[in-house]
């Protein structure tokens, strides 16, 4: 399959053999969600999986997810209390309890969510459940009544957001550089930062990552509107994407979420970063052997928009059926790809713009279909070649040779692409892809393979990609 799938492990699909059946399925990405442990506690499952990648002949892995500022409303009186529409309630800080007007009082111990928080602005708790809007400041940063918008219960200890407000906190938390340290130390492969508001999130991280010595790449999580209306930044930084859609769809209208989980792929897509699309994907195999038709068009749409990776959560990490999932996610893929490529009609064209590299990545998937190629070939040092011709999507697989595993483990990531292992014992970035298209069994005599590669000129001293070759075994 040309789509990659993400499967977060958890108590169903820690065994060994549970992930040895997700691999032979497809999955080439695991992901360890920090918010239901320390890093530190995932060393033993890091190393199965190093175990799974050298037994299986197979490159995988192994995504860690910061958990992020998730912020949560303190214990509410006699919780749960149930809010009919129209309700009104106190939200404040706790010290404003014996002035809130309003009861229940709903206590937040973050004084930094409350700053600038106006009338008419919205604030959604239970993971959006229970929506309300501020009707009055009875004291500025500190004390307000809430009107409810909808039914529902109010517990205790449940998220709370603020669609559409700046949240003036950083995405990176103290037991998020606890993890981060641990998880470099363990041999995690590349990390995804919650709540993401701007770059600077993403410098910050890959500045902790420095101070500890060793550097991965980052995936930013699009949780907060914020972050989308800064998008081209933060694609700037960041290796990778994510449309976390539990979240965003807290903090924008959820009719207007389709469209921003398309808009976002396509700009990931320009950029050559990869896009990950997550949540609910098919959630209701967490009780069921077969999702829903609901479930089943959604995963095709999200393909047929363009997305790298999908990512399965709950399904693999708490479901039942977590070979199942990865399964049934894959076929689902193979007929989207199909259909994708038959409405494609050819790779796509990059826009006109003076962009050499990515000219010569379209010229190759071009000439892969004009004379039938059953694959294209690149050496990849910093993988960038490769992810210029994984934005072109090709009908043809993307063999793509590297000396570095972890440029390897990066391009896991990237639609189509199968990176490989190379050895150093030739210099000649061609005689490299060469010999290994000879050499590989699934290259038969007479099959053709188009190769890009980079080798330095008189007048062009550095290794950039530079030339395009039909090889035919």
């Amino acid at each position: 399959m040309r789509i990659k799938t993400v499967a977060t492990l958890g108590p169903k699909s820690l065994a060994k053999e549970t992930m040895q059946a997700m691999v032979t399925c497809g999955v080439r990405i695991f992901r360890l969600n920090f918010s239901h442990g320390q890093a530190e506690d995932f060393a033993p499952t890091v190393g199965m999986i190093r175990e799974l990648e050298q037994e299986m002949d197979l490159p995988l892995t192994i995504m860690g997810d910061l958990s992020g500022p998730k912020i949560r409303i303190d214990e509410v009186q006699d919780s749960p209390v149930n809010v009919e529409k129209h309700d009104r309630v106190s939200l404040g800080l706790p010290q404003a309890r014996d002035k809130a007007p309003q009861s229940p009082f709903i206590s937040l111990s973050v004084p930094e969510l409350l700053q600038d928080l106006q009338e008419g602005m919205e604030v959604a708790l239970s993971d959006g459940m229970l929506r309300f809007r501020v009707q009055e400041v009875i004291e500025p940063h500190t004390l307000f009544t809430l009107q409810a918008e909808n039914a529902g219960l109010l517990s205790s200890h449940k998220g709370i957001t603020f669609p559409g407000k700046d949240v003036p906190l950083a995405a990176m938390t103290d037991k998020d550089r606890a993890d981060l340290e641990a998880g470099l130390d363990i041999g995690i492969d590349c990390f995804a930062l919650s709540f993401v508001q701007s770059e600077k999130d993403i410098q910050d991280l890959r500045l902790a990552m420095q101070e500890h010595g060793h550097t991965v790449p980052i995936i930013a999580k699009l949780e907060r509107a914020r972050a989308v209306d800064r998008l081209d930044a933060i694609l700037e930084q960041a290796d990778g994407i994510m449309v976390a859609r539990g979240d965003l769809g807290l903090e924008c209208p959820l009719p207007q979420l389709p469209i921003l989980q398309k808009q976002i792929i396509r700009a990931c897509r320009h950029a050559q970063k990869f896009c990950i699309v997550a949540t609910q994907m098919l959630l209701s195999m967490v009780q069921n052997p077969l999702p829903t038709r609901a479930e089943t068009t959604d995963v095709a749409n999200a393909i047929m928009d363009g997305a790298d990776c999908v990512m399965l959560s709950e399904e693999t990490a708490v479901g039942n059926y977590p070979v199942e999932a990865v399964c049934f996610i894959q076929e689902i893929a193979g007929q989207a790809e199909s259909y994708l490529l038959e409405r494609m009609q050819g790779p796509y064209r990059p826009k006109i713009e003076k962009n050499p590299a990515k000219y010569l990545a379209y010229s190759a998937c071009l000439l892969a279909d004009n004379t039938e190629s059953i694959a294209l070939a690149c050496h990849s040092t910093s993988g960038t070649t490769a992810r210029l011709l994984s934005s072109r999507r090709p009908a043809q697989p993307i063999y793509a040779l590297t000396p570095d595993m972890g440029i390897i483990r990066l391009l896991n990531f990237y639609w189509g692409v199968r990176p490989k292992l190379t050895g150093c014992d030739l210099s000649n970035h061609l005689d490299r892809v060469e010999t290994f298209v000879q050499e590989c069994p699934l290259f038969l005599p007479g099959d053709r393979v188009v190769i890009t590669s980079g080798q330095p000129t008189p007048g062009q001293q550095e290794k950039h990609t530079n030339q395009i070759k039909i090889y035919t075994k």
